[in-house]
């Protein structure tokens, strides 16, 4: 029950902050003796989103930044709930597009705690130019009762002359009294008019006095018409 009211809690959250366009918005809510802390900064064409909610004592951080340079568009949310935990939720999005390139970021970070620790970082690049199109997509979800989770994804595209670069990561780490770490990495490179992909996605979750973890790396690069892709995936779930 705890965990399905954090994961709509969180979703609402995520929602709210997908229907703004074109703001820099961050807010904090605390009740019962707990701290929030919401930052968000945006440059150029940079729309970021913070929110930070604490209650019973708990502490929430959240961190957002987004920064889009020439026909880039960098989003970038960041989402702390804590209930008498610790909860840190960091992202960043950078999107360059430049010489007739066109460049995406997306980076969504997502943390949850009851009486645990809780820290989500996720990070979007996409760099484009010359005709080029880059795509980095970057979420991050950590969730933790009584217990330490950690999860971090990083998303990477780099794409020049005609190519197409798409990176997409997702990072999930959850805990019930445990440990769970999760960290995955995306990235994808393209050069004259060719296509590259890379798609990655690790999931760690742990039990009472249980730990568990996941690495994951994709990396695709692409040159001369060529097309490449590549998929990486870990599950690791130990019970109690």
């Amino acid at each position: 029950m705890m965990r399905t009211k954090l994961l709509s809690i969180v979703t609402c959250l995520a929602m709210v902050s997908m229907a703004r366009a074109g703001e820099v918005v961050a807010t904090s809510i605390s009740s019962n003796g707990g701290s929030a802390s919401a930052t968000a900064v945006g440059v150029g064409n940079g729309n970021a989103y913070a929110t930070a909610a604490a209650t019973n004592g708990g502490r929430a951080i959240a961190d957002s930044r987004a920064v889009g340079i020439g026909r880039g568009l960098a989003v970038s949310n960041a989402n702390a709930i804590a209930d008498g935990g610790l909860a840190v939720s960091n992202s960043a999005a950078t999107a360059r597009g430049v010489f007739g390139g066109r460049a995406v970021a997306y980076s969504d970070s997502n943390a949850a705690a009851i009486r645990g620790v809780s820290i989500s970082n996720s990070r979007a690049d996409a760099d484009s130019r010359f005709n080029a199109v880059a795509d980095s997509r970057s979420s991050s979800l950590s969730l933790s009762r009584f217990g330490v989770a950690t999860s971090d994804s990083h998303a990477e595209s780099d794409g020049a002359f005609g190519g197409r670069a798409t990176a997409v990561s997702d990072s999930v780490a959850d805990t019930f009294g445990g440990r769970a770490d999760s960290n995955v990495r995306a990235v994808a490179g393209s050069r004259f008019f060719s296509s590259a992909q890379s798609n990655s996605l690790g999931v760690s979750m742990s039990g009472r006095g249980r730990a568990s973890r996941a690495n994951v790396t994709a990396i695709s690069r692409a040159t001369n018409f060529g097309r490449n892709m590549s998929e990486a995936v870990k599950v690791d779930a130990r019970g109690r």
